[in-house]
């Protein structure tokens, strides 16, 4: 990694709060890009980056292309601000087509049927999968956002939390009464540490590992597929069933942290039937031939 490469990181660290995952990843695609090119990235022209992606395409999946894509548009756009080199060569680069991909998410009842086996786990952990099963559904949190939490966060009200959500920005989000008492108890017994959820070194959080695993099991003890369910798909039930009980997209948008809505409307699939019914309900024409 060259000297440029490691100004570009260290500024989306402090300037962008980028995440670890997401400062291994963009490393890992510029190395990709140095390894590619005939020249050092620093002297590339816009015809070797347009091969580079055009190189990219049936050989590594359009969402990691896309990310790639991103990666070299930012590190390009740093070298230009930074005069480090007078233009921009990724300006005009093609964007993956990407397959569009809905949101897995469960039913009501499976929420109900999970948090059912988490009460019934036996203590601690059942505490923690219980807690966590709670919030995760009550707020749509991401898991970064849930792991990170710490006991300060709490200390505003019963019924709001404070996140720390993607580039370090903070929203508020309500949180209902049932995910508040299952937080309150786990806390009553467990260790004593700043996180909300402890690892096994109460200095530090609980990995996303160790969460992913314990609601695996209980998905099992709830006879559910453990492939069917994680953070992420809490995440998405939450959303999903938000909008199909009446919820906006704004408002939505909000609570999930979505810099862009376009973002949030990818969960529109949920509101067809809701939709056909308001217009069979109002629209006019229907109204008439009815």
């Amino acid at each position: 990694m060259d000297r440029h490469e490691e100004a570009f990181l260290e500024m989306l660290a402090a300037e962008k709060g980028a995440a670890r995952n997401t400062l291994a990843a963009y490393a890992a695609d510029l190395a990709d890009l140095r390894g590619a090119l005939t020249c050092p990235p620093v002297q590339a022209d816009r015809e070797a980056l347009r091969s580079y992606m055009r190189g990219l395409s049936g050989t590594v999946a359009a969402r990691t292309a896309a990310r790639r894509l991103s990666c070299v548009r930012g590190f390009y756009r740093f070298l230009a601000r930074e005069g480090i080199r007078p233009d921009d060569p990724s300006h005009l680069l093609d964007r993956p087509r990407l397959p569009q991909r809905l949101p897995r998410n469960l039913s009501e009842a499976e929420i109900q049927a999970l948090l059912a086996a988490a009460r019934a786990h036996a203590p601690p952990a059942g505490l923690v999968a219980h807690a966590a099963l709670e919030l995760l559904y009550a707020t749509g949190l991401r898991v970064s956002e849930l792991i990170a939490l710490r006991r300060a966060d709490l200390a505003h009200t019963p019924q709001m939390l404070v996140v720390r959500g993607k580039g370090g920005k903070e929203r508020m989000v309500l949180v209902s009464q049932s995910a508040h008492q299952a937080v309150a108890a786990m806390l009553t017994d467990a260790p004593v540490s700043r996180f909300v959820f402890a690892g096994r070194d109460p200095r530090a959080a609980m990995t996303r590992q160790g969460l992913a695993l314990l609601l695996k099991q209980v998905a099992l003890e709830a006879g559910l597929d453990p492939a069917r369910v994680s953070p992420h798909v809490l995440r998405h039930s939450f959303a999903s069933h938000m909008l199909a009980r009446g919820a906006d997209l704004r408002s939505l948008q909000m609570l999930l942290g979505h810099a862009d809505i376009a973002t949030t409307e990818i969960y529109t699939h949920v509101l067809a039937d809701r939709l056909a019914e308001v217009v069979a309900l109002h629209h006019p024409l229907a109204k008439a031939s009815g």
